[in-house]
C-alpha cells in the first residue's frame, strides 16, 4: 500500500511539473514517469516559451543570445538570426568578455546544454533571462534562420587568390 501511495504521489508531482512548464511526457505507460524524469532538464534555469523568447528578441539592445551548440548543429538545424557562438566546453574560459549589463538567453537544441550554460552564467553574476531549445522553439511556431555552409573549395586553391 505504501509503494502505491508513493508511486501515486510521484506521478502527481510529475504531472504537476509538466503542467507548470508546458511539456508532456512522450511515452505512455508504466515507464512514462521514469522516462519523463530522465528527460527533464537538470538545470535551475527557466526554459523560455516561444512567446517569452520573441518578446526578449524584440528588445535586441538589452539582450545577448549565446548559442552553446557546435557549428555543425547550427548549420544543420538553424538558429536565431544574431547570436554569440560559444560552445559549452569553452564557456567558462570566455566569461571575461561576456557583457554583464545585458540579459542573456542561452541556446541549444532542446535546452539541456543551454540550461547548464545558464546555470553557470547565473552563478557568476550574469543576468540570465533563461534557456531555450531551438528545435522546441521552431516546433512551437518560432522561425529559425537557416544558413547553408559554404561549398568545399575545389582542389588545393589558395583562399588568398
Amino acid at each position: 500500500m505504501r509503494n502505491i501511495l508513493i508511486a501515486g504521489l510521484l506521478a502527481l508531482s510529475t504531472a504537476s511539473s509538466y503542467a507548470q512548464d508546458g511539456s508532456r511526457p512522450q511515452q505512455v505507460g508504466a515507464n512514462s514517469t521514469t522516462a519523463a524524469l530522465a528527460s527533464a532538464p537538470a538545470s535551475r534555469a527557466h526554459v523560455l516559451t516561444r512567446e517569452e523568447l520573441d518578446k526578449l528578441l524584440a528588445q535586441p539592445r538589452s539582450l545577448l543570445v549565446i548559442d552553446v551548440r557546435r557549428p555543425d548543429e547550427v548549420s544543420r538545424i538553424g538558429g536565431l538570426p544574431v547570436y554569440l557562438s560559444i560552445q559549452l566546453s569553452d564557456l567558462e574560459k570566455s566569461l571575461a568578455w561576456i557583457p554583464k549589463e545585458r540579459s542573456i538567453v542561452t541556446v541549444s537544441n532542446h535546452a539541456k546544454r543551454a540550461g547548464t550554460a545558464a546555470d553557470l552564467l547565473a552563478s557568476r553574476g550574469f543576468k540570465v533571462a533563461g534557456a531555450v531549445g531551438v528545435q522546441t522553439y521552431e516546433e512551437a511556431g518560432g522561425k529559425l534562420t537557416k544558413v547553408a555552409p559554404p561549398p568545399p573549395r575545389a582542389g588545393n586553391a589558395s583562399p588568398n587568390r
